[in-house]
């Protein structure tokens, strides 16, 4: 599509007021404002309608996933998801269209869904009927691997309608438990089984202690854990009283290790922390020093290096407590200063179209170029200040009030920065003249 094309579409869904770029109401949404006019009217409505060509390739690009997609109802969310976007979507264009497909793809999911569900049932039924037939059995060992290779295919497969899904689940649990607990009434007659059983819980205890005491970190956490695993799968049915005492002992050797591991691990972190806490403030002491230092730098030179600085300062982690807050604030200033200074130097050259200013002018004009944008500044703050004190105190307003605060704390900072600029001119000019 070409720019004029984004221009028809824009215009014919969108349209400018007071500056600002609003969507026409459709369906059920009202009208509302998806943006700005940063400088030319039509190339910001070009943005906004090929910010909705994006919108409607990336809802395309889906539809066409999901019709060669045999497993469609994983694209359900997904569909959901873009439906909630077009009524908040800052773009130009047909959003009437695309919610109409969207909702297609989410009804015919949804039919594609409970067509499986279908499926899944006379799938489940089998499973049970399977399971049922099986419950009587005395092949314990071949039983056994069958139930748990059913089990598994029930896992497998997918849900059924909620209104049943209960008392399918409860059919074939109570079919495979009926069978384990039959095999565990028989084994717990054999008494020989017991003692191996305990026997192996013993060497895993006497493992256990034998190096709870271990400095030696990595080495020991790996054969606890590996003595761990090996308890899990020694299994046997003991009483419920020797099963505590034996377990108990063994716990109480990990117990202690992994205390002892993680006092180990919290004495290090603590210690990198500090570190690391004081080598990012004396990174930002450093960023602000240069920052600061800046203002006395020629402008061409000065504004890329406060970019650099910025990007720099992304980079460094986190500073504790109340000295984050006063080195953002220092930082953030020394930077404006510097792009107001270019900002003002930019305004003087387009003022005088290139003739010089006199040396003896030089302070006033700039002083005075700066108690102009102070004025402006004021203006624009006193109206934001009254839109402010004019909002109702809802919850609906506050993403409204946010915006409306974070803008008034910008010109407070805008002005005091420039006020600062004034007394640097000035001061600059006396020592100049001494």
């Amino acid at each position: 599509m070409e720019n004029k094309d984004y221009l028809e579409e824009a215009r014919q869904y969108g349209y400018v007021q007071d500056n600002e770029i609003w969507l026409k109401p459709f369906m059920n949404y009202p009208a509302r404002k998806v943006g700005e006019v940063k400088e030319v009217e039509e190339e910001s409505l070009q943005y906004f309608a090929y910010r909705f060509e994006m919108f409607r390739e990336k809802v395309n690009a889906l539809l066409k996933k999901i019709e060669e997609s045999e497993n469609k109802g994983s694209f359900l969310m997904k569909v959901m998801h873009l439906k909630e976007q077009v009524e908040k979507y800052d773009a130009l264009g047909d959003f009437e269209a695309i919610y109409n497909q969207l909702s297609q793809a989410e009804n015919e999911i949804k039919a594609s869904i409970s067509r499986n569900r279908d499926k899944n049932l006379n799938a489940k039924v089998a499973l049970i009927t399977e399971a049922e037939e099986l419950q009587d059995s005395i092949d314990w060992k071949g039983t056994t691997e069958k139930l748990k290779e059913l089990r598994q295919n029930w896992i497998k497969t997918g849900p059924v309608d909620k209104a049943i899904a209960d008392e399918i689940e409860e059919r074939f649990r109570n079919a495979v438990e009926t069978f384990f607990t039959r095999k565990k009434d028989f084994y717990e007659d054999k008494q020989s089984l017991v003692n191996r059983t305990i026997d192996k819980y013993r060497d895993l205890i006497a493992k256990a202690e034998a190096i709870q005491n271990s400095d030696d970190w990595d080495v020991a956490t790996a054969k606890l854990k590996e003595y761990q695993t090996a308890w899990k799968q020694v299994g046997g049915n003991l009483p419920r009283k020797t099963t505590n005492d034996l377990w108990n002992r063994f716990r109480k050797a990990n117990n202690h290790f992994f205390e002892r591991l993680k006092n180990r691990i919290t004495q290090t972190k603590t210690e990198s922390k500090e570190k690391y806490f004081e080598e990012n403030l004396s990174k930002k002491r450093a960023l602000v020093e240069e920052a600061e230092g800046l203002v006395n730098v020629e402008v061409q030179r000065a504004v890329p290096r406060a970019k650099e600085l910025q990007a720099a300062w992304k980079t460094v982690g986190p500073v504790k407590g109340e000295e984050s807050d006063r080195l953002w604030e220092r930082f953030i200033i020394a930077c404006d200063k510097v792009f107001e200074l270019s900002s003002l130097e930019h305004y003087l050259r387009k003022k005088n179209m290139g003739a010089k200013i006199a040396p003896n002018e030089q302070v006033t004009v700039r002083v005075n170029a700066l108690k102009d944008f102070i004025k402006s500044d004021r203006q624009e703050l006193e109206v934001l200040e009254t839109n402010l004190g004019k909002l109702a105190d809802t919850p609906g307003n506050e993403t409204f009030r946010n915006m409306l605060q974070s803008k008034i704390r910008g010109f407070n900072r805008k002005i005091k920065t420039k006020q600062e600029l004034i007394d640097l001119i000035k001061n600059k000019q006396v020592a100049g003249s001494e």
